[in-house]
Order: C-alpha cells, then structure tokens, then sequence
C-alpha cells in the first residue's frame, strides 16, 4: 500500500464536519465545541485507490485569529503540524459564514479542498452553489457533497489526492491594509530570514499582539527571541505612526475578511431566501415572549418521558442484578469463602454496585437520547440565545447555558464542556455554578418524593405529568440560583464585564436517529454510567462496613446519624437523611437507599416500591417539610467526588473545587434552615 497521508479537517461548528468524518473513516466518533463533546483532535483512517489517510478531524471553530481553545487547536495544527493538505467544510445553506474561515485556512494551508456540505438541504431551501464560480474567486479546488448520504464523497477524495500530487504553491496572503504596509515590510524579511514558513501571515498575526502565537512560533520554527524582539518593537512604532494599534489592526482584518466571504457569497451563491415556515419557528422559540415557556414546556415533556419510561425497565434491572447476587453468593460459599466476605462483596459491593446501575441507567437510556435529540435538531443553540440576556445580566456568558444543559445528564460533563467559553473569567463562573442544576443521580430521589409527598393525589399520567411539572419547578430553582450566584461571583471575586460572543443558530435538520442512539449512548450514557460504576463499588464496602461494625451495641451508621441529627432536624431533615448525602458523596444514585437501610437498620441496602417507601418514612416521621427540604437540599449541596475531581482538573487549583463544593452547600443549608423555620413558626408543622 502507497504511504499515508495526513489530511485536516477543518470548519464551523454545525456543518456536517464530523458526519464527514465518519464517513470517511467508519468511526463513530463525534468531535466538536458543544458541551459534552471533546476539543480535542479525533483522527482516523481511511483508504482510497491503494493509499492510507490519516483524517485529522479539528474541533469545529469559525476563525483562526484564535481568541478559544478551539481556534489555537486548530490553528496550531494547520500552522505547525504542517499536514499533507485541509479540507474546509463549509454550510451550502450558509456559505458566507463558512467562507470566512475557508480563506483565513487557504492562507496557511497551500493545499486547500473546499468542501461545500449539505447540498441536499440547500437544494431543499432553493440555494443554488455555482462550483465553478467559488473555484475562481477562492483559487483553490470545490467540490459540492452530501455527506449524510456520500454523495460526492468519491470526488472529494480523488481531488484531494490530486491536490497532494501536485507541487506545492506559495500561500494566498489577504489583503494587508494600506496603513499597515510599511510595518509589515520592516517585519516580514526578518522572519523569511528567521525560517518562518509564512512571513507574511506571522507578521500581520504578530503585529495583532497574538502572545501565545508569538510563544509558539519562537518554539516551533526556533527564533533567535532577542533579534525578533527588536524587529517587532520597531514594526509596532511603525503601525503606531500610521494611526493604529493591535486592536484596530484585528479589527481591519477581520472586516476585510467579512467583506471578501460576502462578495465571493454573492457571485457563488443564489437563494430564493429563508423558509417562511424556518421563520415562524425561530420567531416562537427564540421570541421574547414564548421562547422561555416553550423551552419550559418541552423541558417539562422531557422530564415526563423520562419518569415514564424509566421505571419498569429499572425494576427489570434490579431484579435481574438481584438474581445474579443469589448465584454469586451460592458460588462463594461453594467455594468455602467465609459468610462475612460473601456478605461484604455480594451485600455490601454488588448490591450497592446494582442498585446504581438500575437506577441510573433507564432514564439515562431515555434522557440522553431525548437531549442529544433536541441538539440534533439545532434547538439547543436557541436555548443558550433565549437565556443569553438572563447570563448577562449576572455578569456570565451566554454559551453557559448550553454547558448548564448538560449538567442535567452530569455535572462533571458540564464543567468539562465549560471550555467553550472564551472568558477564562466566564469559563470559572460557569464551572463553579454548574452543580447548582441538578444531574441525572439527583433525579431519582427528587422524583420518588415529589410523588410520594405531593403529586400522590393524582395517579396514573395525571401523577406523572404532575410529578413532571413539580420537577419542573424544582429544576427552575436551580436555574434561579445559578444566575444568583453567577451575579455573585461577578459582582466580588471574579469581577468584570461579561463578554460578547458568536452564537451560530443553525437550519432545522431531521436528526439522524442511528447517529442520536449512538452519541448519546457512547459518548454520554456510558460515560455517565462507567463513573458511577467506578465509585459505586468503594462506596458500597464502606457502607456495609458502617452498617455492621458496632461500638456499644449501634452500629457506626447509627451512631453517626444521633451525631449528626440535630443539625439535621435544624434543617428540617434529620440525621439519617444527612447522613445519607454525606455517605452519597461518591455517587447521588444511592441516598435513598441508605436512607431505607438506616431505617430498617439492616445492614444491606433494600430495594423497596413506592407505597412501602411512602409507610416507612412517615413511621419515621416524616412529613411534607422533611420532603421539601431534602429535595431543596438535593438540588443544592456539594458535587459528587466525580464532579470534584473534574473541577480540580478544569481549574488547577484545589482553592477553586473548595468553592465549587461550598457555595451549593451553603446555599442548599440556609434555604433549608430559612423554609424549616418559617413552616414551624407559623405553624404549617
């Protein structure tokens, strides 16, 4: 076979990149700058005509004058990693956009293939793409694609070995404005002098005041740093002279570059317009008076579909987990292991271990696809439009909405997703608030008490579709506290204005539904479900041995729940229930259940159905105030050790995870404390 070559990928967010991507390499591997999604480079290979290729697929980004992660990634691999040739994909419904990045890539990358993706939906809207007039205004190679169905694919391919067979040619430099000719002139001879591969696209980036480009330029082409130093200063006074600055420098750039997608858009692109019917959907769900009842409203249905369609699928798991425990347990005596190591692994471990896994894996299963659906269909850059206003005014970005979003499947994926913001700022505010919406592992002891204390009245859907709107409600609260907090933060130890930014809102598509199972299956539900697979296990051995190991006659457990249990009754809860959420720190899935185990005072979790859940727990004496606090304090105390421990790496600093940890917990107290005291002051209780 022929030797590889290494193509890069490049192109906005929501153009088909990674359904490209996976056509090409078989990989179901899904990369781009959304939360939950990595921002890393994915690669893979494919073959085609007797050679390999190595498919470098960048994260999605629509500029490389790098102000994100996501921009200096990509750069930097076009830049240094010097590939063999880059395909830019670009949007066929909105090539203006997508052109923009195509010239910044051609300048850098001498064998660029334009690829102009979702040919099928531009002929659907009545966009016509003339190939051969966007061939001679961009100088470089166009093929049109569909890559959801491989339409063009073949020639995509064929062109792009046909561009690496032919000699390199010199760059396409833009445009350099007139002001800052004679600057350029006194930098650029020094760099070609230096080695620099593009003199003339390094000068205008340095004379931008790009730092950390500077840093990786001196380290990866080995500049001589005094000599560059000088010759920069110099350039800079010369710019100075003719009335600019970096600023208004990147700026001159950039509009040039507006200007020149625009004009290449017009001669290259006709269009019959914007579906009426796309606009009377935007003007609903993105308008100011409908958009946050609608998105209340389908979060509402997401919810009810959730509790609806996880409950038998987690009594078949249990039961099934329970059948294996028994055969376990057979197996271990046979073998003559003695009857406290059978109980700690199959008691202790494997029950704590099932019960995990039955409770989080049904709504997940159901959760995960639901959202990754309603992404698919371009809905969720909407959201984070709608509550755009509501993040500035607490002083945060608008892109933490989408990163919000995600932590209702999980916190930690959440404040990974936190990358996307620009604002290293905006990025801390919105990893230190993202535990106050809570995730997947909260639901379920939420949902078992909102039945049981409130929505008890009604049965069958009317009971979901209550329990539904009660969470609901409850999930409200803890947007309410994000943006409290967020204007917390911003108003005292992470001052400073909130940032603009970029938002894409992309056409309406109909999801692909093979594609939809498999992200949100691989890239989400797995995940979620292998991190609380991994704590669970621990978690469970130490709770049996606090359930079994005894000083005076109580056990650990016991003496630990009297310990704690006035400050428990303080807030309107009690020992056990605190315990519980103290003892949960690994994963939230198993509060309930050690709140049943202490109770009954057996030394195993039980599982237990709701009307035998409803009994005990009154007989323990709780009533509608113990309910209500525990759900407020389930939606507001410190994150699992999993979400910790990303914070920690997020952030770098171990100051930062205490605070993540304290202000949920603090808040969640004092709500608590203020809603118990107010009840029995008045005599509600």
């Amino acid at each position: 076979m022929t030797a590889g070559r290494v193509i890069a990928l490049a192109g906005n967010p929501n153009v088909g990149k990674s359904t490209l991507f996976n056509r090409l390499t078989g990989l179901h591997q899904h990369t781009g700058n959304w939360p939950g999604k990595t921002v890393t480079n994915a690669r893979g290979r494919c073959t085609f005509a007797g050679r390999e290729y190595l498919l470098v697929d960048l994260p999605g980004t629509y500029s490389l004058l790098a102000h994100s992660a996501e921009e200096e990634t990509a750069r930097d691999f076009l830049c240094f990693g010097r590939p063999d040739a880059c395909i830019v994909v670009c949007d066929a419904t909105c090539l203006e956009r997508s052109l923009n990045l195509a010239l910044q890539v051609r300048e850098i990358a001498p064998r660029t293939v334009v690829c102009v993706n979702l040919m099928d939906e531009a002929g659907r809207k009545g966009i016509h793409i003339d190939r051969q007039a966007l061939e001679a205004a961009l100088k470089v190679p166009v093929v049109a694609v569909s890559a959801r169905d491989g339409r063009g694919v073949e020639e995509l391919l064929q062109t792009v070995e046909r561009v690496c067979s032919q000699p390199e040619k010199g760059p396409q430099s833009l445009p350099v404005p007139e002001e800052a000719r004679r600057a350029v002139a006194v930098l650029e001879p020094v760099l070609r002098q230096q080695g620099a591969p593009l003199p003339r696209w390094a000068s205008m980036r340095l004379l931008e005041g790009d730092a950390s480009l500077q840093k990786t330029m001196a380290e990866q082409w080995r500049w001589q740093g005094p000599m560059l130093e000088q010759t920069l200063s110099l350039a800079q006074k010369e710019l100075e002279k003719s009335g600019l600055t970096s600023e208004t420098l990147t700026d001159r750039t950039v509009s040039g570059l507006a200007r020149q997608a625009e004009q290449i858009s017009r001669s290259a692109c006709k269009s019959k317009g914007r579906s009426r019917a796309a606009q009377r959907l935007d003007h609903i769900l993105t308008g100011k008076w409908t958009g946050i009842p609608v998105m209340l409203l389908l979060l509402a249905g997401v919810f009810w579909i959730t509790i609806a369609g996880a409950n038998i699928p987690s009594q078949w798991l249990w039961e099934g987990f329970s059948r294996l425990g028994e055969a376990m347990s057979v197996g271990l005596l046979a073998i003559g292991a003695p009857g406290w190591l059978e109980q700690l692994l199959v008691m202790g471990v494997w029950r704590v271990l099932s019960w995990v896994v039955s409770v989080m894996l049904p709504p997940m299963a159901v959760f995960f696809p639901l959202f990754t659906l309603l992404e698919d269909l371009g809905y969720l850059p909407r959201v984070a439009f709608t509550l755009d206003h509501c993040f500035q005014k607490a002083g945060a970005c608008g892109k933490q909405a989408l990163t919000m979003c995600m932590g209702f499947g999980c916190n930690a994926v959440g404040v990974t997703g936190c990358r996307i913001i620009d604002s290293p700022r905006e990025r801390l505010v919105a990893s230190l608030t993202n535990s106050f919406v809570p995730c997947n592992g909260r639901f379920p002891t939420m949902i078992s008490l909102i039945t049981l204390f409130f929505a008890a009245s009604a049965v069958g859907v009317w009971g979901q579709a209550l329990s539904s709107l009660l969470l609901t409600g409850v999930i409200l609260l803890g947007v309410g506290m994000t943006f409290l907090v967020s204007r917390l933060l911003s108003s005292t130890i992470l001052r400073g204005e909130p940032s603009s930014f970029v938002l894409e809102l992309p056409p309406y598509r109909r999801p692909q539904v093979g594609q939809v199972l498999v992200r949100s299956v691989l890239d989400r539900t797995l995940f979620v479900l292998g991190r609380a697979v991994t704590v669970a296990a621990p978690a469970g051995l130490v709770i049996w041995l606090m359930a079994n190991l005894t000083v005076g006659g109580e056990s650990l457990l016991s003496l630990c729940a009297g310990f704690l249990d006035p400050l428990g009754r303080a807030l309107g809860m009690d020992g056990v229930i605190l315990l519980a959420f103290i003892l949960g720190f690994p994963a939230n899935e198993i509060v309930m259940p050690i709140v049943i185990m202490a109770y009954l005072a057996q030394g195993y979790l039980m599982e237990m159905d709701l009307p035998a859940l409803g009994v005990l727990l009154q007989q323990n004496g709780w009533t509608w105030l113990t309910a209500l606090c525990t759900i407020v304090f389930s939606l507001l105390h410190w994150p699992c050790s999993t979400t910790c421990l990303t914070i920690r790496k997020e952030t770098g600093s171990w100051k930062w995870t205490a605070l993540a940890v304290a202000l949920p917990t603090a808040c969640g107290m004092l709500l608590c404390f203020v809603i118990a005291s107010f009840s029995r002051w008045v005599g509600l209780v």
